[in-house]
């Protein structure tokens, strides 16, 4: 019954209490044209769907920081990669930008294109569900795609010691935690003394009643105010003491950072220019769930191509004939993608095509209420590909219309 009601409730207590259950991270709550128009996630991949405690899990993968961003969505100048796990069921070890380790939030440049790698270490058994996002300051998380991840062995067995800057090695799961409870205690325990002084003595009415006689000057005696000035001198002393005792403990320490990492984006990954890709319009049509998009397509390269993927708010639409046969999951749609003119476009042909995107994923993913959204544009990343298997992706967007027939 318990495990049922963490499922229904989504109760994070619950998960970590040892029951295998992960919800949803919110991953559809934020407009769709936020989701389509920011961060867009690509070949990203995890290491291993089954570990066990303190084995480690790698993710990597790329994002496109979208160059038509929303007006109404500050820039991504302040932006935090991170993780969404169902509480602390893992511990990240490591994390870089480009090859470029990375502590600190980082300004994102729209237009560019940026590869990340991320390595967890399991801490918790279980089966949960992963997802890589971007929290954009003033804006929210932007999620990835998504992984189960089943951790098995015991939780009794995990290990997280690591070697500080003076040589010692301290286990981080316990370090600091008696002197934590230590102050904690003592300071609930002088703000609790502090208001049993006062509450000690007749409350509200008998006051009320000194106030209205105009005998105030009785309701705070010598030995309150000869109190209260002790405290006024102990309180400075002790915080004081205790931050020179820690000092002279941990000379050598390293402070919380709060600098804005500038990591510069990839070479040109997104439409390099051998295709061009515009978009003139999309129409979602709403008794179909299929979003048709007006592109025209230049080929500027040296080999025929042709559309093979859509990819938009995590959501795959596929065309088989072109990518081949994939392990499709809830957000792939294997055989979603279609164009009106399959032909390969040869080099140096100019084309209109009709791109059409299918599936119930768009209402399951909660896309469909773009056309209801102020802001009524969708974005995405269009994946063509030349007959020696490179691949050309490009960066588009369009406004949408909705259809109703």
């Amino acid at each position: 019954m318990l495990k049922t009601l963490a499922k229904r409730l989504c109760v994070p207590g619950l998960l970590l209490a040892g029951i295998s259950t992960a919800c949803a991270h919110g991953e559809k709550a934020l407009e769709p044209f936020i989701r389509t128009r920011t961060i867009q996630w690509y070949d990203v991949a995890w290491s291993d769907p089954k570990v066990k405690v303190n084995d480690e899990v790698t993710v990597t993968g790329r994002f496109h920081v979208a160059e038509d961003w929303p007006v109404g969505v500050p820039k991504p100048e302040a932006a935090f990669l991170n993780m969404s796990a169902p509480g602390p069921v893992f511990i990240r070890t490591e994390r870089s930008l480009n090859g470029q380790p990375w502590i600190n939030s980082v300004a994102l440049k729209p237009g560019g294109d940026y590869e990340f790698k991320v390595v967890l270490k399991a801490r918790m058994p279980g089966r949960y569900h992963l997802h890589p996002f971007f929290n954009l300051r003033d804006a929210g998380p932007v999620t990835g795609p998504g992984q189960w991840i089943e951790v098995g062995g015991a939780a009794a067995d995990f290990s997280n010691r690591v070697t500080t800057l003076t040589g010692e090695t301290i286990d981080m799961e316990s370090f600091g935690l008696a002197n934590g409870v230590l102050w904690h205690g003592f300071w609930m325990a002088a703000g609790l003394a502090w208001l049993l002084w006062w509450v000690r003595r007749p409350l509200f009415l008998p006051r009320y009643k000194q106030v209205e006689a105009g005998r105030e000057e009785g309701l705070v005696t010598p030995l309150d105010r000869n109190l209260a000035k002790a405290i006024l001198v102990a309180v400075p002393v002790v915080v004081l003491g205790a931050n020179a005792l820690a000092q002279s403990r941990y000379p050598s320490a390293i402070p919380l950072q709060a600098a804005l990492d500038r990591i510069e984006p990839l070479p040109p990954q997104v439409n390099t220019g051998a295709v061009e890709v515009k978009l003139r319009k999309g129409e979602y049509r709403i008794a179909r769930r299929e979003m048709v998009l007006s592109a025209e397509i230049h080929n500027r390269g040296t080999q025929p191509v042709r559309v093979g993927e859509f990819t938009t708010a995590n959501l795959r639409f596929l065309d088989p004939q072109v990518v081949g046969a994939v392990d499709a999951d809830s957000l792939t749609a294997p055989h979603g993608l279609s164009v009106d003119l399959p032909a390969p476009i040869q080099p140096g042909e100019t084309r209109q095509l009709r791109i059409t995107a299918s599936d119930a994923g768009w209402e399951t993913e909660k896309l469909d209420g773009l056309i209801r959204d102020a802001d009524s544009r969708l974005g995405g990343l269009l994946f063509l590909y030349a007959e020696d298997g490179q691949r050309h992706v490009a960066s588009v967007s369009a406004a949408v219309i909705p259809r109703f027939d």
